[in-house]
C-alpha cells in the first residue's frame, strides 16, 4: 500500500505510517477533516498549534498553510483518515440540503470536533474501507461518506453551516501582517498569492509596495536574519533551525547564510558558543 492510499481519488485518503515521525509542510486548499486512527496529528499555523490523538477528529479550514507532524506512538502504527471537502462537493450538498450560510463565521479556522455516538459510529464505519485501501468502495459510496460526515458536523456543532457553505471568494487580506507571520512557510511565491487574496500579479505589486523588495528576495532576506537571531541569542544550532526557516537543504541554507553574512552559521554558532 502506499502512504497516503487514495480511497476516493482527490477525495478520501488514507494514510499509514509503521513506525516512523513525519513533518511537513502543507497548503489546505479545501475545509479538510482528519480522522486519527492512531499514534498523534500536530498541526501548527501561525493562529493555532492543536494536537490529537486515536479517536479524535480535526477540521482544517480552507486556504491555509502550516506543518504537519505525524508522529507513531509506542507500541501503535500511525493511522489518519483524511477527507477533502471540496468546493464541488459542498455545493452540491448546499443546493440538495437547500443549505447556505447565514452569517460571517468568526471562529477559529482549525476545529476539534467534540465526539459523539453519531461520529464515532461514522468513524467506524469508514475505517475498514480504508485499511482496505478503499477495495470494496465505490464512488457513489464514497461520496455518499462524504455528504454523511458533513450533515454529522453540522449537528455537532451548528455554527460550521457558515464555516462550510461559505463559497466567497478570500478578500485581500493584510500582506505585511500576514507575510511577517508566516514568512517561514517553505512554500511557493504563487500560494502567498493565494492565500492572501490577490492574482501572482497583484501580490508582487502590492509586495513591492509595501516591503520594497521582490517577494522572494524578501522571503530569503528575512528567514536569513531569523536565523541570525535565533544562532546568536537563542543557542540555536544551524542543522536544528534550516528546516523551520524554509530552508529545503542544510547546505543551501549555509551557502545563503555565507554570502549574506560573510560567515557560515556553524562558524557564527562556534564564535558564539565555543565547544
Amino acid at each position: 500500500m502506499t502512504s497516503p492510499a487514495e480511497i476516493l481519488p482527490g477525495v478520501i485518503f488514507y494514510s499509514y505510517l509503521s513506525a516512523e515521525r513525519k513533518e511537513k509542510v502543507c497548503f489546505w486548499k479545501n475545509p479538510t477533516l482528519i480522522l486519527q486512527v492512531s499514534g498523534q496529528f500536530t498541526i501548527e499555523t501561525s493562529e493555532q498549534n492543536i494536537s490529537m490523538s486515536g479517536g479524535e477528529m480535526l477540521l482544517i479550514g480552507k486556504n491555509q498553510v502550516g506543518t504537519l507532524v505525524k508522529t507513531p506512538l509506542p507500541g501503535e502504527n500511525y493511522e489518519t483518515i483524511v477527507i477533502s471537502l471540496q468546493e464541488g462537493l459542498l455545493r452540491k450538498i448546499a443546493l440538495e440540503e437547500k443549505l447556505e450560510a447565514d452569517r460571517k463565521y468568526i471562529g477559529p479556522p482549525n476545529v476539534l470536533i467534540p465526539s459523539n455516538e453519531f461520529l464515532q459510529g461514522y468513524f467506524q464505519s469508514i475505517v475498514p474501507y480504508a485499511r482496505n485501501s478503499g477495495e470494496s468502495m465505490t464512488d457513489e459510496m464514497g461520496i455518499l461518506k462524504v455528504k454523511e460526515g458533513v450533515k454529522l458536523l453540522m449537528l455537532a456543532l451548528p455554527e460550521l453551516r457558515s464555516y462550510l457553505f461559505d463559497f466567497s471568494e478570500p478578500s485581500k487580506i493584510d500582506l505585511e501582517r500576514f507575510m511577517i507571520s508566516n514568512f517561514h512557510f517553505n512554500i511557493p511565491v504563487e500560494k502567498f498569492a493565494e492565500l492572501t487574496g490577490r492574482s501572482l500579479a497583484g501580490f508582487k505589486r502590492d509586495f513591492q509596495k509595501t516591503f520594497g523588495s521582490p517577494p522572494r528576495k524578501w522571503l530569503q532576506d528575512k528567514r536569513l536574519t531569523a536565523a541570525k537571531h535565533l544562532i546568536e541569542t537563542k543557542h540555536k544550532k544551524p542543522s536544528a533551525i534550516y528546516i523551520d526557516l524554509g530552508f529545503e537543504s542544510l547546505s543551501h541554507f549555509s551557502h545563503s547564510f555565507r554570502k549574506k553574512f560573510g560567515m557560515s552559521p556553524t562558524k557564527l554558532n562556534n564564535t558564539h558558543y565555543p565547544k
